[in-house]
């Protein structure tokens, strides 16, 4: 049994390490209480259900892509063109590096993508609040064409979805992702820019 007591971040550690060896369907609520030596029950008081800890695991990665993302998008020494170029960029690579690198986690991801969880909405509209962020800011400064944000932060966003969206993962091995990446998003900021 378990000496020390049981923390929700012990748990979503051992949630991820079994979602490593099992993957998403196959890991139980059980299969992370033996690994942590304590009663299901014990996982349940932190955690209501499976989906509740894969959630808490995925939670805890976009959390980190979220600290990331927020810096390229709020950095005020660039230009509109250039945050918004960076923004996409970054946001890409990260995702093709856990998809390459964590294959497993990323499959979770994927899970709950498809699910339409609480966990992947909330990312997907963190992402439209930091692009609508950069293009309001593009039109104030004159740099980007007037028009409503919002609408062109959900263009954006779904103009992108091939780059981004873990339904399209199986196309990120393509040695050609990353030019085809950059020319769509050339696309993007010639179309967005203040004639």
């Amino acid at each position: 049994m378990r000496g020390e007591p049981l923390d929700a971040e012990t748990i979503v550690s051992a949630t991820e390490e079994v979602l490593r060896r099992h993957g998403p369907e196959k890991t139980t609520v059980l299969d992370v209480a033996r690994l942590l030596g304590v009663s299901h029950g014990s996982v349940y008081r932190h955690f209501p259900s499976k989906a509740a800890l894969r959630e808490a695991v995925i939670r805890r990665w976009l959390d980190q892509v979220q600290e990331t993302l927020t810096a390229t998008a709020q950095d005020r020494d660039l230009a509109p063109l250039d945050r918004l170029r960076g923004l996409l960029t970054t946001m890409f690579a990260m995702k093709w590096a856990k998809a390459k690198e964590d294959p497993e986690l990323f499959a979770t991801f994927r899970v709950l993508a498809a699910e339409h969880s609480a966990v992947s909405s909330a990312h997907v509209a963190f992402l439209l609040a930091q692009i609508r962020g950069i293009v309001a800011d593009g039109i104030a400064g004159g740099d980007f064409a007037a028009g409503d944000p919002e609408v062109a932060a959900q263009a954006i966003l779904h103009a992108t979805s091939r780059f981004h969206d873990p339904a399209h993962a199986a196309d990120w091995d393509s040695p050609e992702v990353e030019a085809e990446s950059e020319s769509v998003i050339s696309l993007i900021l010639d179309g967005i820019r203040a004639r």
